[in-house]
């Protein structure tokens, strides 16, 4: 019998970097330039219209400087994330 992990959250991931980006005021223009991320990407990233890859998701932690596990650690919102206490 297969265990299969929760669904991740992608709403909350979508907000979170919506979050982050409305917190520093900057456009999707603005963070395109500091991420080297096309703008029609970041723009699809947060209607959900696209999840990013991993490569994606790392220009923005570094673009935005907050550790990874900061800006996809909402995936797991909704359920114990592998390896926490309990889990």
């Amino acid at each position: 019998m297969t265990i299969l992990p929760p669904d991740p959250d992608f709403t909350a991931l979508r907000v979170n970097l919506a979050r982050l980006r409305g917190a520093r005021g900057w456009t999707f223009d603005e963070l395109a330039g500091r991420s080297g991320l096309a703008r029609r990407t970041l723009i699809d990233l947060e209607h959900g219209r696209t999840t990013g890859t991993v490569a994606t998701w790392h220009a923005l932690t570094h673009a935005f400087d907050v550790p990874i596990e900061h800006l996809l650690g909402v995936l797991c919102d909704d359920h114990t994330p592998p390896g926490s206490p309990g889990a």
